[in-house]
């Protein structure tokens, strides 16, 4: 590996993602962007990466179309997803788009490391939640795609489990590095998931949130 592109919009994001890299490849090059348009700016400049790993949900846009634009310029660029997303809907549109490995970020950062120096060997870097859910997909279409209209899950909200999760601890007022104690997962995924909370549910504050998860019984 010689030059790698880490796309972020949180800092200890980036700062997780780059400890992963150098412990996967020692001192290599990394070029960080924590948005849409300075990672399109970045790509357009024709620096050759040799692996990209992308955010989906970014401030300004989704992932989406910067691993499209990668697959379109930069073919023999490894485009790997790093996010907290783990649902169908990201995954698919994620590999549909030319990402070669879906990574959720709430692992250690050696496991991720490990993950990482695979891609060397043709091993495409999936996090188990990510294997089981491409092994489901596809061995039981029928089942998932069959499923009657009153057992589908609420359309409410698409919040996923670990975001009800946090929503709830959120709304007793526990804090948000407690919060990530208390689920086992770091206070920058802990911040991953209150943004994407507070995006789906459309709101701004604690006070609002407290409403919001009374509301889906979580409280």
């Amino acid at each position: 590996m010689n030059h790698i592109l880490l796309v972020d919009d949180l800092s200890d994001a980036l700062a997780m993602l780059q400890d992963a890299i150098h412990a996967a490849f020692g001192p290599v090059a990394c070029t960080s962007a924590r948005s849409v348009r300075e990672a399109l700016q970045v790509i357009d400049t024709g620096t050759p990466f040799n692996l990209a790993l992308i955010d989906l949900a970014l401030g300004d846009g989704s992932g989406l179309e910067l691993i499209a634009r990668l697959a379109q310029r930069q073919p023999d660029c490894a485009v790997v997803v790093a996010s907290i997303h783990d649902d169908d809907d990201h995954l698919f549109q994620a590999l549909q788009a030319g990402a070669q490995g879906y990574l959720l970020k709430d692992h250690p950062t050696g496991w991720l490391a490990e993950q990482l120096r695979g891609i060397a060997q043709g091993q495409p870097p999936l996090s188990p939640a990510i294997a089981r859910r491409l092994l489901r997909h596809f061995q039981a279409p029928a089942l998932v795609h069959a499923q009657p209209p009153e057992l589908a899950a609420p359309a409410a909200t698409d919040l996923s489990g670990r975001e009800r999760e946090v929503l709830g601890l959120l709304a007793q007022g526990v804090r948000i590095a407690d919060i990530g104690v208390a689920l086992g997962i770091s206070r920058h995924t802990v911040g991953d998931h209150v943004k994407n909370i507070y995006r789906k549910l459309n709101i701004t504050s604690r006070a609002e949130a407290a409403l919001q998860a009374r509301q889906l019984g979580l409280i």
